[in-house]
């Protein structure tokens, strides 16, 4: 009851004092209040937002794997969430085009080759006067002509998946072969499959996605307000939540239970605002710590801000808001005073600040909502 008494007293006294940013207060009023003060704290590098953000792949890293030739799969050599390396087997198909390839191949290959002896025949032939410069000629361009068209056999073949040791192989045995080997193209994990064993599948059909899954990229929603103290480089760190028994040395006191191994930096700031929730796509680059994370994963991003020199940390139970603005009640020799802030970073706890300070302030934390009532005047609209 004695504080119910001392808190209407006070307002009664402050009530013609809404428009006014200063709000006198004695020692004991304050008291009576319940209202705490802290000094203003520098924030440091890592302070910044935490705000949702999506675990993707970055679009160099990812390639599909599609079937060259149309045919039949025989069997599958890997499984999703395998890693693989570059040249490694994936799956192994039966195409009868393969073998039509393989035959033209071998005959553009056996022209060319006659193609050549008679070139070389008729050259020493020119050469000593015993035939036309006209039959020279017509041999060096018969021999271009089938030269172009065995490259031609060879790249096709080249495209279907077979390499040089393969159709070297096929030369000198002249073996020909309808089984067609899937490689991976780059060193990396199986994402996804398409396909299964038996299935018949049509030329260029996508039979797996093979990705790289480090480095992996950020797409942080950041809210417009919070754009304006974020350039390209600024740090970006995902909290991540670990158990005692993979501390290292054992550690198992509370502040060692949360961790910062996954960090990266800002890489892109998007130009275009969502409609929806006035957020901008930012992009983070994570270089460390990518094995913790999944593609397609939701975490909390803490976006690092550049730290100026009237920038300032403080509990997030200093803000105030009234009117799309935002403010804090720092503390003067009289009582306290209303000081709009900017809001340059936020997470869960602490908010990074901008403003008219000085810096050796004392800042309310406790008892601002008496504050901003006696501020806003009581029955004048006050929120």
């Amino acid at each position: 009851m004695q504080f119910i008494r001392s808190f209407s007293v006070v307002i009664l006294c402050w009530a013609g004092l809404a428009a006014a940013n200063d709000i006198p207060m004695t020692a004991k009023q304050s008291q009576a209040l319940g209202i705490e003060t802290v000094a203003l704290a520098a924030p440091s590098s890592a302070a910044g937002n935490g705000l949702p953000a999506q675990v993707v792949i970055p679009n160099q890293q990812i390639r599909i794997v599609s079937a060259p030739l149309a045919g039949m799969v025989e069997s599958m050599a890997v499984a999703v969430s395998e890693p693989v390396k570059k040249g490694q087997t994936l799956a192994r198909l039966q195409s009868p085009m393969l073998a039509e390839l393989q035959r033209d191949f071998l005959q553009t290959a056996l022209q060319a080759q006659l193609a050549q002896n008679t070139l070389n025949r008729d050259e020493k032939l020119f050469k000593d006067g015993i035939v036309a410069e006209s039959r020279y000629l017509a041999a060096k361009n018969n021999a271009a002509t089938q030269a172009a068209a065995a490259n031609e056999k060879r790249h096709a073949l080249r495209l279907a998946g077979m390499g040089n040791a393969a159709m070297a192989k096929l030369q000198a045995g002249q073996a020909i072969d309808s089984a067609l080997e899937v490689l991976a193209p780059i060193d990396g994990v199986v994402l996804e499959q398409m396909v299964a064993p038996g299935q018949r599948v049509d030329a260029a059909a996508p039979l797996f996605k093979v990705a790289r899954l480090s480095p992996l990229w950020l797409e942080i929603q950041v809210p417009l307000a919070q754009t304006d103290g974020l350039q390209p480089g600024a740090a970006v760190r995902v909290p991540v939540s670990l158990s005692p028994n993979s501390l290292p040395g054992g550690e198992r006191d509370a502040g060692s239970l949360r961790d910062s191994r996954i960090t990266g930096k800002v890489i892109s700031i998007g130009r275009s605002v969502a409609e929806a929730n006035q957020t901008v796509m930012v992009r983070a680059e994570i270089s460390d710590g990518a094995d913790n994370l999944r593609p397609g994963q939701y975490v909390e991003a803490v976006v690092g801000l550049a730290v100026g020199p009237k920038q300032w940390s403080v509990p997030n139970s200093a803000l105030v808001r009234a009117e799309n603005q935002t403010y804090i009640f720092t503390q003067t020799t009289t009582g306290y005073r209303l000081q709009p802030v900017k809001i340059l970073g936020q997470t869960a706890a602490a908010a990074t600040i901008g403003g008219e300070l000085r810096g050796n302030e004392r800042v309310v934390v406790k008892g601002t909502v008496a504050l901003k009532a006696a501020w806003q005047g009581v029955g004048k609209g006050g929120e």
